[in-house]
């Protein structure tokens, strides 16, 4: 899961490692594996790491590749990382890990804000630029990976959990009223940018950010959902859409098997886990519900 923290400072003032030791503490649970904080004079990232992918000490995190001048704080998983870090092997670049973290890296430098466009995944994200003091943030295409920040004139902290913002202190509490009217209306639901609290802002799904040394922050989505049908939609039979779901849940459940550690699945008993679980059987997973037996106790 990890957990991601940070602060960046407009005014030219020290980030303060303080503050992000105490959101780590907060995210401890979404990374028990390890911690790392990098600061550089007015920013500061922090990382609370769970071991999935590359469980050496090389994929640790932040993470800072020198010779191209940048550094991340990453929570989530890119799927079809091993491909990108072939294509951009053969670009050029060399790896001093074996995750998906340092791909996305050379992906940023090498393809810029539209590295996004080429991840197959759940991500949130914050890239350091060494030269410029530029920061790219970015948020996976359905926000799976939650991405809170406070922004003010002076600074930006960002985390992956509401509660971890509050610990820094100095946030403005008050009740967003747009999201107590979004909270009871759809079931407990408060859609981006809004939180419960005016002082704090999430990340859109599907959108990325640029902020500037001086703080200004352009965000653009680079992703929406295409419900047009193809002239080839449009033949299909019954049937057809059959085996096309089929293939797609299979092909999505695959992709979710990357990893270095063995993959487990919550079993609720409903329609959609219950499905996880036999497509993984077909694929050939061994299946192991050690509950069971204590169940028939």
């Amino acid at each position: 899961m990890c957990g991601i923290a940070g602060e960046l400072r407009f005014d030219q003032a020290q980030a303060s490692p303080e503050k992000i030791n105490r959101m780590l503490e907060v995210l401890e649970p979404r990374g028990p594996d390890g911690s790392g904080i990098f600061v550089q004079n007015s920013l500061c990232f922090g990382h609370r790491r769970l071991k999935i992918i590359d469980l050496s000490d090389q994929a640790a995190q932040p993470m800072a590749d020198n010779d191209l001048g940048l550094v991340i704080v990453f929570n989530g998983c890119i799927y079809n990382y091993p491909e990108l870090r072939e294509e951009l092997r053969n670009k050029g670049y060399k790896f001093f890990s074996d995750g998906d973290t340092e791909v996305i890296l050379k992906a940023y430098h090498a393809w810029g804000q539209d590295c996004v466009r080429r991840f197959q995944g759940m991500f949130a994200f914050c890239i350091w630029e060494r030269d410029n003091k530029r920061v790219f943030m970015a948020r996976d295409r359905l926000g799976i990976k939650p991405f809170y920040y406070i922004k003010d004139n002076n600074s930006l902290r960002f985390a992956s959990s509401l509660p971890a913002l509050l610990e820094t202190g100095d946030v403005d509490t008050s009740i967003d009223k747009m999201a107590l009217h979004y909270y009871m209306s759809f079931h407990a639901v408060v859609p981006a940018p809004h939180t419960i609290f005016n002082g704090i802002k999430k990340l859109p799904p599907a959108t990325v950010a640029m902020i500037e040394p001086d703080g200004r922050m352009v965000q653009k989505s680079y992703w929406s959902l295409d419900y047009r049908r193809t002239a080839e939609d449009q033949k299909r039979s019954k049937e057809d859409w059959v085996d096309a779901v089929e293939e797609a849940l299979k092909l999505a459940v695959k992709r979710r098997l990357v990893a270095d550690v063995p993959v487990g699945v919550l079993l609720s008993g409903g329609l959609d886990s219950s499905l996880v679980v036999g497509l993984l059987s077909e694929l050939g997973q061994k299946i192991s519900v050690p509950f069971l037996s204590a169940l028939r106790m």
